[in-house]
């Protein structure tokens, strides 16, 4: 009597499945086993359809297929700012144009400015994502709607701000945060203080202790301009990353981002502590902050990451672009055609993003890890023809190449169609959401 075959909820099918696990295996026709949202099994196609009994079946012949891509460093709501003020340096941009808005942002231009995000990480394949703004309760309830992983950061300043009088008015909304998605499976929270020179000293290590207290990420922008570090020394006579590091703030439960205007010594200082960055190049570059030393902090042994960082200094959340711009300007920052290769950069946006996100399961196709995958169409002229699947995925690249998101086995977009958002009513939300800014910015 021939035994039954073992069940399972999907098999997916590729040409090329690009895993990211821990030897960065590369299977040719190949298949994914996923059961229960995770993933149960990997292998060439053959030994998948001989060892199981797949429930359902998705056939991404002629594509590839790899990890959904982590985006360690956004404000998605931020896309409401898209385009409202461009070419300009970052303290101008931020309290001449993009704080005045901000201090009016309503729930509802908020949800809709998630909605937008969402909509755009899905189409462009980013499966999760760490966010820092304000009210994240409404980017939460969007992220979860639409099917993608979230890690909320409720932003505060010591100054006054339209949501906090002081910065310690805002821990009863992160415990209420987190309280609230404590049962999610794709919403989870950090603590988030703004910068070192909009918190005070003694308001980071309250924060800090509060984020561990709750077993959280601490996420914080450092060192992200010339011009932030003249202010830290101006303020506390010292550097952003030493001010930290003096206050013991860095562990490996910290996630900085930006790191641009930092020191060898501090580089040093950061592997030591084991601590996370995150690499935001085109939002350094379009603010003219400068070229992080990408390839200086991964030979230290960094953990690094990437992001987009929000879509008012960047214009995108696009994280294919961002891979490419990361490679390119890190070859330029070290003078060395070599340095931050293709399989670095994706390194970066899979497994050493989802580091940053704390969620060290992410940002590969390997058995256990949540069922997040992407499929990247090799049939448009630019991915023609393929040598290395990866060098076509960092450099050739757009990113609506993509034909398929997949968050913990359920699928969110396939083939032009959006399977967990209204992409017609978004549009008309969008166009009211303009309005709005409009008007507000004028005030």
């Amino acid at each position: 009597m021939t035994t039954p075959l073992p069940d399972c909820d999907l098999l997916v099918r590729a040409d090329t499945i690009i895993t990211q696990d821990e030897k960065r295996r590369i299977i040719s026709n190949g298949a994914v086993v996923i059961k229960n949202d995770i993933i149960a099994d990997i292998g060439t196609y053959a030994d998948m359809e001989s060892a199981y009994a797949p429930i359902e079946r998705l056939d991404m012949v002629g594509k590839i297929l790899m990890p959904g891509l982590v985006n360690a460093h956004t404000h998605l709501p931020m896309t409401l700012l898209r385009g409202v003020a461009d070419d300009l340096p970052l303290m101008r941009w931020l309290e001449k144009h993009i704080w005045p808005v901000e201090h009016q942002l309503t729930e509802e231009m908020l949800r809709i400015g998630a909605r937008i995000g969402c909509a755009e990480l899905i189409r462009t394949g980013c499966t999760s994502f760490l966010n820092g703004y304000f009210k994240e309760f409404t980017t939460g309830d969007e992220a979860n709607q639409a099917g993608l992983r979230a890690v909320l950061g409720e932003g505060f300043f010591s100054f006054p701000s339209p949501m906090f009088p002081t910065a310690e008015d805002c821990w009863k909304t992160i415990r209420e945060l987190h309280s609230k998605y404590s049962s999610s499976q794709l919403i989870s929270t950090a603590v988030t203080p703004h910068a070192v020179f909009t918190v005070k000293p003694g308001d980071l290590e309250a924060s800090y202790h509060l984020a561990k207290d709750l077993g959280l990420q601490w996420q914080i922008h450092l060192a992200e301009s010339p011009e932030e570090t003249a202010i830290c020394l101006d303020k506390y006579g010292k550097r952003p990353v030493q001010l930290l590091a003096d206050l013991d703030l860095l562990s490996p439960c910290t996630t900085l981002h930006h790191c641009v205007d930092v020191t060898s010594e501090e580089i040093a200082l950061l592997s030591e502590r084991q601590v996370n960055v995150v690499h935001n190049p085109s939002s350094n570059l379009k603010l003219n902050s400068g070229i992080s030393p990408v390839q200086e902090m991964l030979d230290a042994g960094v953990v690094v990451g990437l992001g987009t960082d929000g879509a008012s200094s960047n214009n995108q959340l696009n994280m294919f672009r961002e891979m490419g711009l990361a490679a390119l300007i890190g070859k330029v920052r070290q003078n060395d055609a070599s340095a931050v290769n293709a399989q670095s950069v994706l390194d970066m946006a899979t497994r050493g993003s989802a580091n940053c996100l704390g969620m060290s399961e992410l940002g590969q196709i390997a058995i256990g890890s949540p069922a997040d995958l992407i499929a990247f169409d090799l049939s448009s002229p630019n991915m023609m023809p393929v040598y290395n699947p990866i060098s076509h995925l960092v450099y050739a690249s757009t990113g609506h190449e993509v034909c398929m998101t997949m968050v913990g086995g359920k699928i969110l977009y396939l083939y032009g169609n959006y399977w967990t958002m209204d992409i017609k009513a978004l549009h008309y939300d969008a166009l009211r959401a303009k309005e709005w800014v409009v008007s507000v910015a004028k005030k």
